[in-house]
């Protein structure tokens, strides 16, 4: 197998997981409304840490990483215990189609914004203009243009709050990424949140299974072991061959299976300032990881 083909198996490959991951938005909404928001985010990580030790134990992954990436390692599984709890929360109240676009769309734009006040990252003139168009897409997501600030709701703020939480999530991500193996990362990231979501969510005996209905539990575990085993060891053994300058493009493929997943479920319907929004937010990125020509 040439070079080529090995490119093409790892774009599928990584195409493959962003659909399970856009699937996990209305996986998770079905979970949400079948127990408690800290019950859900508690063993969507729980189920996602155990499915991963035998992965891990696989691929003789090497657990170690020095003390600087177990701080960021700590500081990551605490904000995405955050985003955990947040992702639930929000599709209680709002639509897995909305959220999963909303969300994914956003991040990159707030993970290039942060960069650039709090890390310094200096920027390009082209990548400047990346950002504005990220910017007006983000706006067209929150459908400011049309409702003013009636984004402050319910429904929206949780996954604004997903989305700034996951570009914090993503930064300290990247500053571990030259300390430790992606896939150690990942377990110890999921261990973390676990634990952190378990606390909360004692309160609701989230270990009484017989609470829980049988639709409960098949969404949990498949949001556990598919989106978030199954799609995480795709993804980083993709990105690794593809090259971590590609991976946030094929970011914008989790809102496709977060729609179509939304709609074959719940009927939900894509609204035009949606697509327009991510769309706008795909053409961001492109741009800003666009690297300049040689010569």
């Amino acid at each position: 197998m040439n070079n080529r083909e090995n490119q093409m198996r790892y774009f599928i490959l990584m195409i493959v997981a962003m659909l399970f991951w856009g699937t996990s938005w209305t996986a998770g909404k079905v979970a949400a409304a079948h127990s408690h928001a800290e019950v859900a985010a508690f063993w969507r990580y729980g189920i996602s840490f155990m499915a991963l030790l035998p992965v891990v134990w696989y691929l003789k992954t090497p657990l170690k990483s020095d003390k600087i990436g177990y701080i960021y390692m700590l500081i990551a599984g605490l904000l995405t215990s955050l985003f955990n709890y947040l992702f639930f929360a929000g599709l209680a109240h709002g639509a897995a189609g909305y959220g999963g676009t909303m969300v994914t769309s956003l991040a990159p734009i707030f993970t290039y914004l942060m960069s650039i006040t709090i890390l310094g990252t200096k920027v390009t003139s082209r990548q400047v203009i990346a950002l504005f168009i990220g910017i007006f897409g983000a706006l067209i997501l929150l459908r400011i243009p049309f409702e003013g600030f009636a984004f402050l709701n319910v429904e929206s703020s949780y996954f604004l709050g997903c989305a700034a939480v996951w570009a914090l999530v993503t930064i300290f991500s990247q500053k571990a990424s030259s300390r430790t193996n992606p896939m150690f990362y990942s377990l110890v990231v999921f261990g973390i949140t676990g634990f952190t979501n378990m606390i909360f969510a004692l309160p609701y005996h989230p270990f009484d299974f017989g609470s829980y209905d049988a639709i409960f539990w098949e969404n949990i575990t498949f949001i556990g072991v598919i989106p978030g085993a199954f799609a995480t060891t795709l993804y980083f053994i993709s990105a690794a061959k593809i090259g971590a300058h590609k991976t946030g493009v094929f970011m914008f493929i989790v809102p496709i299976g977060a729609i179509a997943s939304s709609w074959f479920v719940y009927g939900e319907n894509l609204a035009v300032s949606t697509l327009i929004g991510c769309l706008l937010a795909f053409v961001a990125v492109v741009l800003f990881n666009m690297k300049k020509s040689k010569k």
